[in-house]
């Protein structure tokens, strides 16, 4: 914990969730793997994943780029990108079912083995809610399928802006009644938390060290001067006097 930290003023915890609550990578490759075989289609499943992750964050400054575009959700942008992996891993024989039941891997992705607890002990003295560039079903259903105890859903979707735009960060503040020193951003990315702190909110870091498998080439530690460094959200709840 960073010594000259005051945390007495926070109220509210927010929390990024692809990879800092729930491991994306390991769920839909195990998801895909167990339905492909009941499904009798083949594909090289991490090899799409990794792929798929890939192109979030593309797939977001392409909005970002054309806003004459519009805002789109996740779930949707998710959808273009399957689109145009499936043909360039050369996967055969899916109907649209199977892309919709792909698609929507990314609801019942599985949390890390301490996120429940840890949230739920936090939630006893703070309130806590995601805040993702996931839209608001796609979390509500995750939160339902993993037993994620938030208070509430915060989601790009409500303020039309995907993560770091400032508009998620102080919009978060907004919605729950707080200024943003009131609210703490916890992540396991350095980058999120930089964006946060810069619009005012306090900062918690959580290493998921295996969140990329083997690609994992940064967020092995704190980067950043963030005003708790946990080892996992145990940890995390010990420190938040919780």
């Amino acid at each position: 914990m960073n010594a000259s930290a005051d945390l007495s003023s926070v109220k509210a915890m927010v929390f990024d969730v692809f990879g800092t609550v729930v491991d994306w990578r390991s769920s839909l490759i195990a998801d895909f793997a167990q339905w492909s075989a009941k499904r009798g289609v083949s594909g090289d499943w991490t090899g799409l994943v990794d792929a798929w992750r890939g192109a979030y964050v593309p797939s977001m400054n392409e909005v970002r780029n054309h806003p004459e575009r519009g805002y789109l959700a996740l779930d949707h942008l998710h959808r273009q990108s399957l689109d145009k992996l499936v043909a360039q891993f050369g996967i055969k024989g899916l109907n649209e079912d199977d892309l919709a039941y792909m698609t929507l891997g990314w609801h019942r992705l599985q949390p890390w083995a301490d996120s429940v607890s840890g949230l739920t002990r936090l939630k006893r003295k703070y309130t806590i809610g995601t805040l993702s560039n996931g839209n608001v079903a796609l979390l509500n259903n995750m939160a339902k399928h993993a037993g994620l105890p938030w208070d509430l859903i915060l989601s790009a979707e409500l303020f039309q802006h995907y993560k770091p735009d400032p508009e998620t960060y102080l919009g978060a503040a907004r919605l729950l009644g707080l200024q943003p020193g009131q609210v703490m951003m916890v992540a396991a990315h350095n980058n999120d938390l930089a964006a946060a702190q810069k619009h005012g909110l306090k900062t918690a870091f959580v290493p998921r060290v295996t969140e990329y498998g083997p690609l994992q080439d940064k967020d092995f530690k704190a980067d950043g001067n963030w005003d708790v460094v946990a080892a996992d959200f145990n940890d995390l709840a010990a420190r938040m006097g919780c």
